[in-house]
């Protein structure tokens, strides 16, 4: 993790000579193709690795992302970091406020706060705003929050929701086999250990606090899916380039639009699976990048509603488009019942509505005032969208639920129900 600007700045003259390297290494002189596959590899992965340190501290810095205020025990020391940062506070200014050496908070963070005294922890917790008075309660509301592992081994593997994996038909355990070792073999599996990871921080956007070993349940589900999609369908690598997404909006107004994006996306390349989601979640869709490189949108279906689809679709579409193949290397977990909190979610939610429709076709729609069915049915059809976008717009824009229910049309779990493994 990168604790200062010092440490941004030489973590940018390393990112230079490494795609420096990579460049060389690429160029096809050498004679030993296996040893230069191994080298742009590495390279590769390091790369990747600083690009995903240096936006994360850039976005703590400069307060475009929602840091959570309580967490639990164990994430305290990583919490008071990113605080820190996001405080605008420099490790000389924090140490001047708790009057104390400027090189003693350089090394309470190089060792991630090994040792400090519980007094010290709550001393410094208050002064960056930090509620450890609610570290030990459940659910506690909260704005959107960062949760990672160091590595996989940091994983309490009892605490994932085997009962319910193993009940959905995730895995199987074979008599007198026990059970949380065979969840820890499927999560190796199925994600990899590099998804429990620093590389791989998850960010989820919800009022609630999640339970994360869910989530990261979830996400191996998801991934495990997801891979055998790219493999069996020989999906193409993804390259940036949104000319296409009038294409999938287009795609709003037929029957079968849901099941008809989800090739039409797989012919781009990106991996779209439908999961029900585990409880504690809150979750509606997620966005990640898989093994092979390729964009992996998670759909829940919560609500099985059309305008839910459409809009969290091209929201986690935002998130591939503006972050995850521009070096924000978050696994983003997103619970659209929440407001946007900060600008990755702002960007994410702008992008969406303004794929489905621009701010000027909004502007000219007269059934925003008139709050009729006929006139939401007569503006859809001059925007070519499907009527239940409009009319779920409207409802949210108006924050009345109750009007235009016969225009909100349901239905997507019937049309992809060969994609939701529902429990049984």
């Amino acid at each position: 993790m990168i604790y200062t600007d010092k440490q941004l700045r030489i973590s940018a003259e390393q990112l230079a000579k490494f795609t420096a390297a990579l460049d060389v290494a690429m160029k096809p002189e050498s004679d030993s193709k296996w040893v230069q596959e191994i080298e742009v590899d590495a390279l590769k992965s390091q790369i990747a690795e600083l690009e995903a340190e240096m936006a994360h501290y850039r976005l703590l810095k400069g307060r475009e992302v929602a840091v959570s205020k309580s967490h639990s025990l164990e994430t305290l020391p990583t919490t008071l970091i990113q605080a820190r940062i996001a405080s605008g506070l420099t490790q000389a200014e924090l140490a001047d406020a708790i009057k104390v050496e400027p090189q003693t908070i350089q090394r309470y963070e190089a060792s991630e706060y090994m040792g400090v005294s519980l007094a010290q922890l709550i001393r410094i917790a208050r002064e960056l705003n930090v509620q450890t008075e609610t570290i030990f309660q459940t659910n506690a509301p909260q704005p959107g929050s960062f949760f990672s592992w160091k590595d996989s081994a940091e994983l309490e593997w009892r605490q994932f929701p085997f009962r319910e994996m193993v009940r959905r038909r995730w895995f199987d355990v074979p008599t007198g086999t026990d059970i949380v070792e065979a969840t820890k073999e499927y999560f190796l599996r199925a994600a990899g250990p590099q998804f429990a990871s620093a590389l791989h921080r998850k960010k989820m956007r919800g009022a609630r606090s999640p339970n994360t070993y869910a989530l990261l349940a979830w996400q191996a589900r998801v991934l495990e899916r997801a891979r055998a999609l790219i493999t069996e369908d020989q999906l193409p690598l993804f390259t940036l380039d949104d000319r296409w997404l009038p294409e999938l909006v287009a795609l709003t107004r037929h029957k079968r639009g849901p099941h008809k994006a989800k090739n039409f996306l797989a012919r781009k390349g990106i991996a779209l699976v439908t999961e029900e989601h585990l409880p504690g979640t809150f979750l509606d869709g997620a966005a990640m990048l898989s093994d092979s490189g390729h964009p992996v949108i998670g759909l829940t279906l919560r609500y099985d509603r059309l305008d839910n689809f459409w809009f969290v679709l091209f929201h986690e579409l935002g998130h591939v488009f503006l972050h995850l193949m521009k070096g924000v290397r978050y696994d983003f977990f997103d619970d659209e019942e929440s407001q946007a909190e900060d600008r990755i979610e702002v960007e994410a939610d702008t992008f969406a509505l303004q794929s489905l429709m621009s701010d000027d076709q909004w502007e000219h729609c007269l059934s925003r005032f008139a709050l009729s069915e006929e006139a939401v049915q007569i503006d859809a059809k001059r925007l070519e969208i499907d009527v239940s976008i409009l009319a779920g717009r409207i409802r949210k824009e108006q924050g009345d639920y109750t009007i235009l229910t016969n225009l909100i049309r349901k239905g997507v779990r019937e049309q992809l129900r060969e994609e939701i493994h529902e429990a049984e």
